[in-house]
């Protein structure tokens, strides 16, 4: 079948229509015991799609004079259909026939449906020369009608001979399968399939579809439950606790599971929740540290039971008695895709035996040189075979990652006794049948720069697949979890035989990336029962505790608008925070007491259940209502009137609350008497001022709140010494500093108050803050870094700890710093020194913080580009508390001076390339850089001369003139190579010419033939008249080049990337008279066609890795 959507464009005679408008404590030793009862839905039978066919058959079709004809209307899937046709062609000479919606113009607004369907002419002579074509179509009022313009020939269709058309009669069959439109926005993946998905928290699909593929093989997730975990771990620091609670979410949750606390055990941050990783990479190293973590545990060596199976490396020799072999365990096997139709081909690829002989022979112990087998067999397989198939290969030709899209097979059922046991060595045991189920296939949608990962898993090895895409589960059936996973290239129907013999092909780009297989003997104990037994009791008292407190919280949402929150502070919170957690105002009312009442209730009755719950009587207790003041400060403001008392709570909130949101703060005025038992409330006359006092210690730089007081408005504030000396505890007459506290944002403000005008001549008022200390302190020599409160509230104010890491080891905080915002960039770097023992702070290079990629910026701080340090903290507008620092070797303003370019030279002689940095004065030339390279480099004539190119995809782009100042030449990208200059160059003749030559071969996996260059590329002198052969000659002097290899070496004058090949006797000159000079002459070269067999760099990170700019997978914790 050939899925048609949407339509290929630009094509006039187009198939497809266009509209036309005519249980115990702790881990217990596991047990395991057959899955008798399902705990998903899976198990449970799955409705087919209705399907039906219908035939019409179209007597005197050869008479018919109507332009189209429909057939009569027949109802599959409750909807109803009918046939249209075009007996002479729709504007074209082919029968053109569609599926249409019998009802399409009295349907309800935005209807939909979808359908698979075949339309067939039957041919009545050879049924098996019927013509059908298949498709599938979302049909709406817009395309109600789906199907083939172009769907025979009508010479075809009208030849007598041909048996289309039988005594006049024409037979018309549609077979229609109508499938349910899934509406995703509303879509239940538990209550559709029993399971649960996993979010993506950006890149992390490839974890959610393994961690799905491990989860449904319960053995596993029953070997998960049982590790030791206890009520004091926290799943964000502890592996197992974390995927415990996931795995239990996944079983019991109705809703998609997110996995934060699991990345955040792993020690990831923002920054690797963005990176996509290689599926098979996470596989072994999550596999790798559950084994070590399992180790010492009921559960060690589950890991291995599961999917350790073993391998024997052998060389035999051939004309003589000796063998040597070598056992190893693997947890998976990578399978070659690239040259193999399947899964068998792969493993027969696997156990090919290699001859060791001629030039190659096998050094053996005592017998010398001999000719000899060597290869690889299998001693025993997992119960559960975890196929990685090699989608990703490095291309050596190409020099870069490719992904492998070919058609590749995999069965339901493995068998890898086949053939005798081909695979296996002779000498193991064979009473374990090797007969293996499939169990699920991950897929990688995508190319080799990314894609998309998903998972199709049947659970339990019923019938029965799912597909597995983050947080959507949904059913599926076999053939989409085979056929249309195997790759390749698919082949669209041709949309006018007649004129276009070639059908259009596109590659599949989702394919089968790796696969589960589950043994069959195995079966039972890895298909196995995981209930709540199974399950720590901490685990399920937690993880339950969680859930309820989660659907409080979504009922408190939704009851949301019918109350009120009232945070209440008292005295007491005051004096818990004020110093410790809090500097200015006077409470963080998000620690306070926080009551949930229901609007309509009077505020008197609301009086009363505190009054219970605090133990304050009700008539003792007197509240204030908060407000905020122009200056941003939240202070108390007004006590609340009788006649708002008996106002509902909601009320009172709107009187309060002008910005509306659903809380009503107050702070309780309660008195108490020495033996702190509530005392009545004091009358209050328009002439008192409620005040609140802090006290400020400058030897021990702390700042506490003492109480509260009522002042009369024409009062001062000496009359009040006192009693501020008696709430301080300091005798008498201490004398003492008293300053307002007026705001803190932007800057802090705090004035010094006059204690001889009176409180209203100072401008104080309700809810206002005093501040005071010992007068003496003040003129003291001993005063410390903070004499007074407003150079202490200054220092709070912009004070912040700030995180310091290594630049080399970006995620691990080194040490702390507690700084200024203020301090300028050379007070940062003085304490860093500091720290270090360092005498020279300039040698310290500091890295700003990115917020968004949890990663350092590219560019360090320059010296002193920035004012202060809350400058270095900036991140857009985000805010840090990390710097990263490097120590350097020479000073940083000494260095910015400097240009540092890394120059890779070319020796004439040595085949080995050398990379220098060279470091100078950003205003040098080049001249300078070939003089300082003059120094380190050994040249292999003396008084050799130098020159510097601009090297970029195996190209040469530029000549660097030795005036040309170094400051602008970017060595990021591009190659900066340094080389002599040959003698022969130097002595060019009038008619003489220097070309480009370079490397290429012919890619022949693209669609149209494509150059690609590689190697070094080079400069050569060619002479008037000079024929190929005779260059040829000295290329190959040059490039060292044996004779063997050098005579499959093909030549072209290049230009643009079409090459015109070159024979002997060709004039190379003549193909070069457009320009004499190099400059911008890169497009127009010799190229020398052969293979690239020169050696790459080594590539040992994971094959599969897509590319190599890829991090490897990394878990932490």
């Amino acid at each position: 079948m050939t899925v048609i959507t949407p339509p290929p464009l630009d094509q006039e005679g187009d198939e497809m229509l266009v509209p036309h408008s005519e249980i115990t404590e702790g881990p217990q030793p596991m047990e395991v015991s057959p899955n008798e009862t399902p705990t998903t839905a899976e198990i449970q039978p799955v409705e087919d799609p209705p399907t039906s066919r219908f035939t019409w058959t179209i007597e005197n079709f050869s008479r018919l004079n109507t332009k189209k004809l429909y057939s009569e209307i027949f109802v599959v899937g409750g909807y109803r259909w009918r046939i249209l046709i075009f007996p002479k062609g729709n504007n074209v000479d082919h029968l053109s026939m569609y599926l249409d919606v019998a009802d399409s113009t009295t349907l309800p607004y935005g209807w939909s449906r979808y359908a698979q369907f075949s339309l067939a002419v039957v041919n009545q002579v050879h049924s098996k020369y019927t013509l059908r074509k298949d498709t599938q179509h979302q049909f709406n009022g817009r395309e109600s009608d789906w199907g083939f313009t172009s769907f025979m020939s009508l010479g075809d269709l009208y030849d007598p001979s041909r048996g289309y058309l039988v005594n006049d009669t024409c037979i018309i069959e549609a077979e229609v399968t109508v499938s349910k439109v899934v509406d995703y926005w509303n879509y239940d993946s538990k209550k559709e399939t029993g399971c649960v998905g996993l979010k993506n928290q950006g890149a992390t699909c490839y974890m959610n579809s393994l961690l799905q593929t491990l989860y449904h093989i319960p053995y596993f997730r029953k070997a998960v439950y049982h590790m030791p975990t206890t009520e004091n771990d926290i799943p964000s620091a502890s592996i197992p606790l974390a995927l415990q609670s996931l795995f239990y979410k996944l079983q019991y949750n109705d809703g998609s599971v997110a996995t934060k606390e699991l990345t955040k055990s792993f020690g990831w941050d923002m920054y690797d929740s963005f990176m996509q990783h290689d599926v098979q990479e996470l596989n072994r190293v999550l596999c790798e540290k559950l084994e070590d973590k399992m180790k010492g545990t009921v559960v060690e060596g589950a890991i291995q039971q599961l999917f350790e199976g073993h391998h024997m490396n052998y060389i035999e020799c051939i004309n003589v008695d000796y063998k040597s072999t070598r056992k190893e365990s693997f947890y998976d096997l990578q399978l070659d895709v690239k040259g193999c139709k399947d899964v068998y081909a792969s493993f027969d690829k696997y156990v090919e035996v290699e001859r060791l002989e001629g030039d190659n022979k096998y050094q053996a112990e005592q017998f010398g040189l001999q000719d000899a087998k060597k290869g690889v067999l299998f001693t025993d397989f997992p119960p559960v075979l975890q196929l990685h198939l090699k989608r990703f290969e490095y291309d050596f030709m190409r020099d870069t990652m490719v992904k492998i899209n070919d058609r590749y097979e995999f069965p339901l059922q493995l068998d890898l006794d086949r053939d005798t046991g081909k695979y296996l060595s002779p000498d193991v045991d064979r009473s374990v049948r090797n007969l293996y189920t499939l169990h699920s296939v991950l897929v990688h949608s995508g190319g080799v720069h990314g894609g998309h990962y998903y998972a199709f898993i049947r659970p339990t090895l019923s019938d029965q697949w799912y597909k597995f895409d983050d947080e959507r589960v949904t059913k599926e059936d076999v053939k989409r979890v085979l056929e249309e996973q195997y790759g390749g290239e698919e082949e669209l129907p041709q949309t006018n035989p007649g004129f276009n013999n070639t059908p259009f092909k596109f590659t599949k780009y989702s394919n089968a990336y790796m696969l589960v297989y589950i043994r069959e003997s195995d079966k039972d104990k890895i298909i196995c029962n995981v209930d709540e037994k199974d399950i720590a009791e901490h685990l399920r008292i937690r993880l339950k505790k969680e859930q309820e407190e989660k659907e409080h919280k979504k009922k408190e949402k939704a009851e949301a608008h019918l109350y009120t929150i009232i945070k209440v502070a008292r005295d007491d919170d005051l004096s818990q925070q004020i110093g410790k957690d809090t500097y200015f105002d006077l409470v963080d009312h998000d620690k306070v007491h926080s009551f949930r009442i229901q609007k309509q209730m009077p505020f008197n009755i609301f009086k009363e259940e505190l009054a219970k719950d605090l133990g304050i009587p009700v008539q003792y207790q007197r509240f204030w209502l908060w407000a905020k003041r122009q200056n941003h400060t939240y202070r108390p403001n007004r006590p609340l009137h009788p006649q708002e008392e008996v106002q509902s709570v909601g009320q009172l909130r709107e009187v309060s609350n002008k910005t509306q949101n659903a809380e009503l703060k107050l702070f309780l005025e309660v008195e108490f008497g020495q033996d702190l038992h509530p005392l009545p409330i004091p009358e209050r006359t328009k002439e008192d001022i409620l005040l609140f006092f802090k006290l400020y210690d400058p030897e021990k730089e702390e700042l506490r709140y003492v109480g509260r007081l009522f002042v009369k408005a024409s009062g001062k504030p000496v009359d009040i010494l006192p009693k501020l000396n008696q709430m301080a505890s300091f005798p008498p007459n201490e004398e003492i500093e008293l300053y307002e506290e007026i705001k803190f944002e932007p800057n802090v403000m705090c004035e010094h108050i006059d204690k001889k005008l009176s409180f209203r001549s100072s401008q104080l008022e309700d809810g206002d803050i005093i501040c005071y200390q010992k007068a003496c302190l003040l003129e003291s020599e001993a005063r410390g870094r903070y004499p007074d409160v407003p150079s202490f509230l200054e220092y709070v104010h912009n004070r912040q700890v700030v995180r310091f890491r290594s630049l080399e080891r970006p995620k691990d905080d080194e040490f702390s710093l507690e700084l200024s915002k203020l301090f300028t960039y050379d007070d940062v770097v003085e304490r860093v020194a500091r720290h270090f023992g360092l005498n020279d702070p300039s040698k310290i290079r500091l890295t700003s913080h990115n917020c968004y990629s949890q990663q350092p910026k590219p560019q360090p701080i320059k010296y002193r580009a920035v004012e202060n340090l809350s400058d270095m903290l900036v991140h857009y507008n985000q805010t840090s508390d990390i710097l990263y620092y490097e120590v350097l070797d020479i000073p940083l303003p000494e260095l910015q001076g400097l240009k540092t370019l890394k120059v890779a030279f070319h020796p004439s002689t040595m085949d080995e390339v050398v990379i220098y940095n060279i470091r100078l004065p950003k205003n040098s030339t080049v001249a300078d850089v070939i003089n300082d390279l003059k120094t380190k480099v050994e040249f292999s004539f003396p008084n050799a001369e130098l020159r510097l190119l601009e090297v970029f995809y195996h190209k040469i782009y530029k000549i660097f003139p030795p005036t040309e100042k170094i400051e602008n030449i970017n060595d990021q990208y591009w190659t900066l190579r340094a080389e002599e200059i040959p003698e022969e160059e130097k002595n060019l003749g009038p008619h003489d010419r220097l070309i480009h030559v370079y490397h290429f071969m012919k890619d022949l996996n693209q669609n149209q033939m494509q150059v690609q260059n590689f190697g070094e590329p080079f400069f050569l002198a060619i002479h008037e008249g000079e024929t190929l052969a005779e260059v040829k000659i000295r290329i190959q002097k040059k490039l060292r080049v044996p004779d063997e290899e050098f005579s499959k070496w093909n030549y072209a004058f290049m230009s643009l990337g079409r090459p015109e090949y070159l024979h002997d006797a060709d004039v190379v000159a003549s193909r070069f008279q457009q320009r004499r000079d190099v400059y911008g002459a890169w497009e127009q070269y010799l190229g020398l066609e052969h293979s690239d067999t020169t050696p790459k760099r080594a590539y040992t990170a994971n094959q599969n890795r897509h590319h190599v700019y890829e991090k490897p997978v990394k878990i932490y914790n």
